[in-house]
């Protein structure tokens, strides 16, 4: 029996010890599913809004140039003249309305939305969760991120507040408002499914991933943490893929936010230096530890790091107190900084770290007409220019067409000897969308030496063709 008694004891000890152990919990665990999301809705509904635009089509839109247009290019003039008779005049112009969302974030009715909600817009109409209705202004956007920012007159408002989205962690519940389809103040949930994607909007592309239903309506919205903070705007969605949606970081937005209240425009650092990822040799060959950082393969003279004492071969690996993982990295890191702004950027030269102070520049793509006069014709012979309203009736291609346009071939180049023409539209590099001359240069910059580039090309309206050069 005492042995009995003695091995009861002995168990219960355990037991007892054991207790903390399962008791304790991690202060940093994330949260399990709430039990509802009804609270953090009803505090933030308040500072989201439905906005609705509308705007003039010049042409009879869409449905006009697609039967009456010309998909091929030439002369339109005999068209008119034949369907004239049949419908008296050409339509002119037509209204088009469109939905989307925001937040507001200041009690005095400033609201930040997605630039594609607003573009081109002859009348911004914001409605907030009480159905009173505000004519908006245009403050500024940034399309390069697809941010803009407007504002109602009004008071006392209830604003939204911006978390950091560099603590949300893949996996982390988070709530989407907004307007899908119209349907006013739609509350819905899920995780964080991945963070850092790339979809090939632009140059600065680092969405959060959701599975948070996120549809037509509800770009500009916010997606909220479990405090309802906005770590996020929605901004995009694959078509494809359902319970696939896409946010603009916090992070990123705030500075962006910041320069258009402050200035109405946004203005990125440059330092001037062309730039690749750090292989596995050239690691090795550095003497770094890691497979991270950026080769500075040249530096342009006269620019900011040229002036800061930044070599040809240095590799960058922070920049402030941010690592630096890849040239991507670099790049949305240095033009989230304003011009003017003093950067200290770590690097390692000859297998030593040191840390050099750089004054960034403006970047060169702000000031496109440079850019088109100096750099218009490519390392393969295409000379390009941006497409713009004039260029695609010209040539016969939909308005929303973006791209480059082949103005000419230089002979005995490797340009000449692909089939494109002149009047090819420049779309796409190694499966990147192009907007501008400066985005396709600056991804050319970033390829390395030998590799292969694939050009995408569009002619007319029915047909694409790649074409492949090995970067000299």
């Amino acid at each position: 029996m005492k042995k009995l008694n003695s091995a009861m004891v002995i168990i219960l000890m355990a037991l007892l010890l054991s207790l903390p152990a399962f008791a304790k919990q991690d202060s940093n665990a994330q949260r399990m599913i709430p039990a509802s999301f009804s609270e953090l809705a009803q505090k933030a509904k308040p500072g989201v809004v439905n906005i609705r635009t509308t705007k003039t089509i010049e042409g009879g839109g869409r449905v006009y140039r697609h039967f009456f247009g010309q998909p091929f290019g030439g002369n339109r003039q005999g068209l008119d003249d034949f369907f004239a008779p049949f419908f008296n005049q050409r339509p002119q112009s037509r209204k088009e309305s469109s939905l989307g969302s925001g937040f507001i974030i200041s009690k005095d009715g400033y609201i930040v939305t997605n630039n594609h909600v607003i573009k081109d817009a002859d009348k911004i109409k914001v409605i907030l969760h009480d159905n009173k209705e505000y004519d908006a202004k245009v403050i500024g956007t940034d399309p390069m991120t697809d941010l803009a920012l407007i504002k109602i007159e009004a008071k006392k408002l209830k604003p939204l507040t911006f978390g950091s989205s560099s603590d949300i962690k893949v996996g982390s519940w988070v709530v989407a408002i907004g307007s899908p389809f119209g349907l006013e103040q739609t509350v819905t949930a899920g995780i964080v499914s991945a963070k850092g994607r790339i979809i090939g909007s632009g140059p600065y592309d680092d969405f959060i991933q959701t599975d948070a239903s996120i549809n037509p309506g509800n770009s500009g919205g916010p997606l909220l943490n479990m405090d309802g903070e906005v770590i996020g705007i929605n901004t995009a969605i694959i078509r494809s893929g359902q319970g696939i949606g896409f946010a603009i970081p916090s992070d990123m937005a705030q500075g962006i936010i910041d320069q258009l209240t402050e200035q109405k425009r946004v203005s990125r650092g440059w330092m001037g230096v062309a730039i690749q990822n750090i292989t596995e040799k050239l690691a090795k060959y550095y003497g770094i530890e890691e497979t991270r950082g950026v080769y500075i393969a040249k530096v342009y003279e006269g620019d900011p790091a040229d002036n800061a004492g930044i070599m040809v071969g240095d590799v960058i690996i922070q920049i402030n107190n941010k690592k630096i993982d890849s040239s991507r990295d670099l790049s949305r890191t240095v033009a989230s900084h304003f011009v003017g702004k003093t950067i200290k950027v770590k690097l390692i030269r000859n297998g030593d770290e040191k840390t050099i102070k750089v004054k960034l520049g403006k970047r060169p793509d702000q000031n496109p007409d440079v850019v088109a006069e100096n750099n218009s014709q490519d390392l393969f012979g295409y000379r390009l220019k941006q497409m713009d309203s004039d260029l695609a009736k010209q040539l016969g291609y939909p308005p929303e067409v973006k791209g480059l346009v082949v103005l000419e071939i230089k002979p005995g180049t490797p340009a000449s000897n692909s089939n494109v023409r002149q009047g090819d539209v420049l779309i796409e590099i190694n499966r990147q969308k192009i907007g501008s001359l400066s985005e396709y240069l600056q991804s050319l910059e970033q390829i390395s030496q030998g590799s292969l580039v694939q050009l995408l090309f569009r002619r007319g309206n029915t047909r694409v063709f790649v074409v492949s050069f090995q970067k000299p």
